[in-house]
């Protein structure tokens, strides 16, 4: 053969192998689950937690699911699950593909808990790779799990903008409405909302996602916890009107005497209708006991297709403070009315209280506190990460019941009730962002944090974080995450913060005592340590964001951490390590239940950290362990000691910082 016309027709061979590949490769991985700069597409901005009411007499409820511009999307969904992407169904998303033969899987809920992969648990290796390689994912095994729901749009939702809301995906989804391809998420704890209006018609209609199990937000979510993947929170639709309430944020603190309240206001308005729009604007606000102290209507006009913010600010006289023994909770209710018809109307609960670190100290209402905290996953010995409102409320109650007084979210933002509990029950609040990169290490040149190709997937976690939670008085502390070492992401990320929101102080374990954080947290100091740190006066206090490794026959020296913390006004307490017992329920070949480990689940080479997961001061049902007891006496808001015992003397002290003893 003529040596040029062979050579010519290798590149062809060549080129067309070379293309095959590439196109495998394409069909095997999104580019986009393994680009740290695209967290999203389409997905609507960060915002508080509320609905849009057709009432105010609905709005009071505060239980969307009471509005008929409500529709959960929870239940069944048609479900198909893959081990290699590559296998996964192509063109599913249309609305004529025949899902007959696929499963149906029961949303919210993990794949693995229900038969579909193996739930891994980690300390702080990832689960995919003893050798990271950020951004990167392995090729071949990263199981895919696809979803196809049908819904009926009543025609009352017409004129009205669609919204659909995924309370938390895991770890990273396409998503599409009747054939349509609409956007793409990642960052696993926090909502992804998508206005899908121009996607959908009045009847019959398709959503479909995809979500994978590993993506590059992956490495940023490398927790001591179950690695597990799918729909995790709640699913659902919201027609909201095109002249509405798009955000607000309620500033409730104190004045400098700590007697009078200082509200302030801002509420942002959206007008999607093609004209302009004559509205009032009603604000309310009630006391604890129901009785009205601020009213006031404003007329504004907001244009066509445009978005405009409209601030109050009102001086509140002698305000019922906020603070963990004292959780006065106001009712705040915006109302938009054009003439005498309610277009929206919204409903929160606020709290007054000020926070600050001042004299080296951490101030809540002006008065040092003791954090007696405890770091809390979210765990169900069941439903593994899907958490049930009843499992929540059981957690405050046994919280309360053991003098536990503040909750660090480890290591990620919890479900949105989870706030509203503490707010109403009294908890301080660590908010804590879903950010971790354990497994890469904390060095310098190699940590993400420190990666400026990584700003914008550390950013916009803590944006959304503090977006979302901004109302709540229960968070007392942004924490920017745990153990992902230190550089200039998290210097950006606390600069953004203190200019959004500096009512509230910084926290950042890995930072130490530098100039980004405002408080300094330490994991595990031992008590000669800090004495020795408290010989010396520092610019600001010392809480440990971890201490008292709650594993096992634990917490024996707790006693001797409070008898320091109790004398030195530095030390302000800390949040144990950790809440509950990881376990999963499993049942053997005998018929016996028990609650499982890492090491029970999957082949011998199924990537373990045996039984470190069990460390909770609870079991995974919430029967107490032994060393709970132990927290509660270290905790204990009274303290007793014996002054002359013949005569039935003893010395009372209070250790409430807001309540008289008198009020027991």
């Amino acid at each position: 053969m003529n040596p040029v016309l062979f050579f010519k027709r290798l590149c062809v061979v060549m080129y067309k192998i070379n293309f095959s590949v590439l196109m495998i490769f394409a069909a095997n991985t999104p580019t986009e689950i393994e680009d740290p700069a695209v967290i999203e597409i389409n997905k609507m901005p960060a915002r508080a937690t509320f609905f849009n009411y057709e009432s105010k007499a609905l709005a009071k409820t505060n239980d969307p699911s009471q509005s008929k511009y409500y529709q959960s999307l929870n239940g069944g969904w048609k479900f198909n699950w893959v081990r290699d992407p590559a296998d996964r169904p192509m063109d599913f998303y249309q609305t004529d593909y025949d899902d007959s033969g696929w499963n149906e899987i029961h949303v919210p809920a993990n794949w693995e808990i229900n038969g579909y992969g193996v739930p891994i648990y980690l300390n702080h290796p990832y689960e995919f790779s003893y050798n990271p390689d950020p951004p990167n994912i392995p090729d071949g095994y990263n199981p895919v799990g696809s979803y196809r729901k049908e819904f009926i749009i009543p025609s009352t939702w017409e004129d009205h903008r669609l919204v659909i809301h995924f309370g938390a995906v895991k770890s990273a989804f396409f998503l599409w409405m009747n054939g349509q391809k609409v956007g793409y998420s990642q960052g696993s704890k926090l909502p992804a909302e998508f206005d899908v209006t121009e996607y959908v018609k009045t009847g019959r209609n398709l959503v479909a996602l995809q979500v994978y199990r590993w993506s590059d937000g992956t490495y940023l979510e490398c927790q001591d916890f179950w690695r597990i993947s799918g729909i995790e929170r709640d699913v659902f639709l919201a027609a909201e009107p095109k002249l509405r309430i798009s955000d607000f944020w309620a500033k409730a603190t104190l004045d400098k005497s700590f007697k009078d309240g200082k509200f302030q206001l801002e509420i942002n308005i959206n007008n999607d209708s093609d004209s302009d729009e004559r509205i009032s604007v009603h604000t309310e606000l009630f006391k604890p006991n129901g009785s009205r102290v601020y009213n006031k209507t404003d007329r504004i006009t907001v244009p066509t297709h445009s978005h405009l913010s409209h601030e109050l600010e009102k001086r509140i006289l002698n305000v019922d403070e906020w603070t963990a023994e004292t959780p006065n909770l106001y009712t705040l209710q915006i109302t938009l009315k054009k003439g005498y018809d309610v277009v929206a109307s919204v409903s929160d609960q606020i709290g007054f209280r000020s926070i600050e670190v001042s004299g080296g100290q951490f101030l809540i209402n002006g008065q040092p506190i003791l954090i007696k905290g405890v770091n809390r996953h979210e765990h169900d010995p069941v439903t593994a990460h899907v958490i049930s409102r009843e499992l929540m409320e059981k957690d405050i109650r046994l919280m309360k019941e053991f003098n536990i007084n503040t909750v660090r979210t480890s290591h990620y933002p919890s479900d949105p009730y989870w706030y509203d509990l503490c707010d109403k029950y009294g908890l301080y609040v660590i908010g804590e962002a879903n950010i971790e990169s354990h497994g890469i290490g904390y060095h310098p040149d190699r940590t993400l944090g420190n990666k400026p190709e990584w700003e914008t997937a550390h950013l916009t976690r803590i944006q959304r974080m503090v977006e979302r939670d901004k109302n709540h008085p229960s968070i007392i502390m942004w924490s920017m995450g745990n153990e992902a070492g230190d550089g200039v992401n998290f210097v950006a990320a606390s600069k953004w913060i203190h200019e959004r929101d500096p009512s509230r102080p910084v926290h950042y374990e890995r930072a130490k005592d530098r100039d980004h954080v405002d408080v300094f947290s330490p994991m595990y100091p031992g008590v000669k340590w800090l004495k020795k740190w408290s010989e010396k006066e520092h610019d600001r206090p010392l809480i440990m964001c971890e201490y008292m490794h709650a594993m096992g026959n634990s917490l024996g020296g707790m006693a001797e951490y409070w008898e320091l913390i109790r004398k030195e006004p530095q030390l302000q307490g800390g949040c144990i390590w950790d809440w509950v017992d990881q376990g999963l329920k499993k049942t053997s070949y005998k018929g016996e239940t028990y609650f499982a480990y890492g090491g029970d689940y999957g082949p011998p080479d199924t990537p373990s950290d045996g039984n470190f997961l069990i460390n909770g001061l609870v079991q995974p049902d919430r029967k107490p362990n032994p060393h709970l007891f132990e927290a509660k006496k270290a905790y204990q808001n009274f303290l007793v000691k014996p002054v002359d015992l013949l005569d039935f003397l003893v010395e009372i002290t209070n250790e409430h910082f807001f309540t008289n003893s008198d009020e027991f």
